[in-house]
């Protein structure tokens, strides 16, 4: 991988007029000296997202098929960069996270990367602080997840094992990252992070939030069972 490796930021999209915005101004405020292009694969919206959008993605493409796995997989087919890296629609990063990354995947042995992150409510950080908690050790049980809130991988790697799969609509991301897993390691960083939307805790109660998340990992882990609750998008 060369020195400052290209990077695609792929970032899926339906009716996110209220918060893509603010996404896209994060990415194109990135502290990185290398090239990177934004992708925002959208999923028919019927809102003004497509409008905002064209101010600053590089590449805008209509994805027919439901779901946010069908965003991620459509956007990748197009990205030109050697770096996959994928971003929820609403969510707002530090300056440093696309330099951060990159370091990681630098690494041979390093598949993908996951970013922590907080929440847009402090009322709700509590939670996943302790999310994070749970998380950073089952990093060092080597039993890590992948969460798609915001999560970079080597697009060779992405190609390999085939994408997402877009038959499931809830623990994706879980399930991709134990595919990837078996072609090497998959990081975790600590020195940035970035601020997601907490509109997911505020339209789900807590039981489907923790059902989701940790509960969810456990499921597809142990059991290969796809917990059951109404996607979100």
């Amino acid at each position: 991988m060369s020195k400052n490796p290209f990077v695609s930021v792929v970032i899926p999209s339906l009716n996110e007029e209220k918060y893509i915005e603010s996404t896209l101004k994060s990415v194109k405020n990135q502290d990185y000296k290398g090239k990177y292009e934004i992708i925002v694969a959208d999923g028919m919206s019927k809102d003004k997202t497509v409008k905002i959008a064209k101010k600053y993605a590089d590449k805008i493409i209509a994805v027919k098929r439901k779901g946010v796995s069908a965003g991620r997989n459509e956007g990748a087919k197009v990205a030109k960069g050697d770096i996959l890296f994928f971003l929820d629609a609403d969510t707002i990063l530090l300056p440093n996270v696309i330099t951060e990354l990159v370091k990681c995947l630098k690494k041979t042995d390093v598949m993908g990367v996951s970013i922590p992150f907080l929440l847009d409510d402090l009322k709700k950080n509590i939670l996943m602080v302790s999310a994070m908690g749970v998380y950073s050790l089952l990093t060092k049980i080597k039993l890590q997840p992948v969460y798609t809130i915001c999560f970079a991988c080597k697009k060779k790697s992405f190609l390999k094992i085939g994408g997402f799969d877009e038959k499931l609509h809830v623990a994706e991301d879980i399930e991709f990252g134990q595919r990837l897993k078996k072609l090497g390691k998959l990081d975790y960083i600590d020195t940035t992070f970035v601020i997601a939307s907490s509109r997911r805790l505020k339209k789900w109660n807590w039981a489907q939030q923790t059902k989701a998340w940790p509960l969810g990992y456990f499921s597809i882990k142990l059991f290969n069972k796809q917990p059951k609750y109404p996607a979100f998008r």
